[in-house]
């Protein structure tokens, strides 16, 4: 089951959000409606990440939570505008009005890579509509104009059309140079990302319109929204993930109510390359929230 639910985004921008289980009823309603009083998640993907990405998890939390995973804007099915703004504000008002819109706050956010990033941004400025939060492998440290220069290189590197989504599959699992020993998971990843086309299959988002996101945090440090997010707040690094064990543990130090969990046999992909062991990390989380 995937439910679909349109929203506005900043700017008129349509994003779509979407719900993988179905959540708790209120079986006194006879139209079985959602339960007044079941918590709701947010789930905001990574960049070039859509929707799909959180299935496994939105499914797992269904079962007590309203699980819902946005499309972010230029990702997945949402809206790819030539002309919108990708910036950090852009990606926050969305996901603001995404949880005003689907009426899920105060709720938990739980954000991959730049997702994470929106979801800490968010809940420095409106802590009245977030009560939890998680940060899959993002780090809070400016990554440089180097690190943008290599991500230029490297979707120029792309032999886009692909003729097969085994072709996708093989280039990003094995072939990619980015990739130092074989990932399925990794092929599987962006497998889910490609759309066909006449000519072959293509990503379905604009390159230009990642790095114009990108752009918009890699040159900067982001540890002062970390400082101001009061509610509880999980840290999870993959093993082999993008973010170190030093700047981790930072993180949660600068967290007034952070916390950490480390997933092992994981790269950045955490909730796709090791999703039961993400599971148990992040589960007890969100059962310790409670009443916050």
């Amino acid at each position: 089951m995937a439910r679909r639910v349109d929203v506005t985004g900043a700017g008129g921008v349509r994003l779509a959000a979407w719900e993988f289980g179905d959540p708790p009823k209120d079986h006194r309603d006879p139209a079985e409606h959602t339960a007044p009083d079941v918590p709701g998640v947010l789930l905001l993907h990574g960049l070039m990440g859509r929707a799909s990405h959180w299935a496994s998890t939105a499914r797992r939390l269904s079962g007590r939570y309203r699980a819902v995973a946005l499309d972010q804007r230029g990702h997945g099915r949402s809206d790819k505008p030539p002309h919108a703004s990708f910036t950090r504000d852009a990606y926050v008002d969305d996901a603001e009005a995404a949880l005003e819109q689907l009426r899920l706050g105060p709720t938990v956010l739980i954000g991959h890579a730049m997702g994470a990033l929106t979801a800490w941004q968010l809940a420095a400025k409106r802590p009245d509509l977030v009560r939890g939060l998680v940060i899959c492998d993002m780090r809070a440290s400016a990554l440089g104009a180097a690190s943008q220069r290599e991500w230029a290189e490297w979707f120029k590197t792309w032999p886009v059309p692909f003729a097969t989504l085994a072709d996708v599959r093989k280039w990003f699992g094995e072939d990619d140079p980015w990739v130092e020993r074989p990932n399925p998971a990794r092929g599987d990843f962006y497998a889910e990302v490609m759309a066909e086309s006449p000519d072959g299959w293509r990503p379905v988002f604009d390159p230009e319109q990642m790095l114009r996101s990108r752009e918009a945090w890699v040159f900067d440090a982001h540890w002062e929204e970390l400082a101001q997010v009061r509610c509880p707040a999980l840290v999870v690094r993959g093993l082999d993930g993008q973010l170190g064990r030093a700047e981790a543990q930072e993180m949660v130090r600068v967290l007034p109510r952070g916390r950490y969990a480390e997933v092992v046999d994981a790269g950045h992909l955490v909730h796709y390359d090791q999703p039961e062991t993400w599971l148990a990390a992040v589960e007890p989380f969100l059962d310790s929230l409670g009443g916050d």
